[in-house]
């Protein structure tokens, strides 16, 4: 991505911004980005925000902890619109919700938000496991799998699952 391309009077300095998921590809959020705030996305890999509101730079995550690492980059056919592919660590919106889209308006919103609490689930148990495959394997099961492959891991899920399955026989 040619970052000069950028109409930065087009935008009066404050180009907007697309986050979206890479793995489910669902739009999180919008927000805007001065030069300076996009030269430190590109450095840190993590995306910084122009506020508006507080008329400074902020980085998604730098009190919650919920990061949006960057993986992909793209202008738009314009130059004053940019999309950001993130892996997202943790709930997008300030309010908790995996989205600041979450606020659906058809009869089928009750569907939708429920789809997105799914996503969010397994997003939360991807994180969870990536953090105990990342850890001291002498304090984490997980780690300590990892380390011996994928066959054992394989081996782990199909005894899991033949216990839970036995388990869901017993009458109680």
């Amino acid at each position: 991505m040619n970052i000069t391309k950028i109409d930065w009077q087009k935008v009066n300095g404050l180009l907007p911004v697309i986050i979206q998921n890479i793995s489910t590809r669902e739009v999180l959020m919008l927000g805007y980005m001065n030069e300076e705030a996009l030269t430190k996305t590109i450095k840190e890999r993590k995306v910084t925000f122009f506020s508006r509101t507080k008329q400074r730079l902020w980085t998604k995550g730098e009190i919650s902890g919920n990061f949006l690492n960057v993986e992909e980059m793209s202008l738009d056919c314009d130059n004053d619109t940019l999309l950001i592919l993130v892996d997202p660590i943790g709930a997008t919106c300030h309010t908790g919700e995996y989205s600041c889209f979450h606020q659906f308006t058809s009869p089928q919103s009750e569907n939708k938000k429920q789809q997105f609490a799914n996503w969010a689930w397994f997003i939360k148990l991807e994180q969870h496991l990536k953090e105990k495959k990342n850890a001291d394997p002498s304090n984490s099961y997980t780690a300590t799998l990892h380390a011996k492959g994928t066959k054992k891991i394989a081996q782990k899920v199909g005894e899991e699952g033949v216990e839970n399955c036995l388990g869901c026989g017993r009458t109680r």
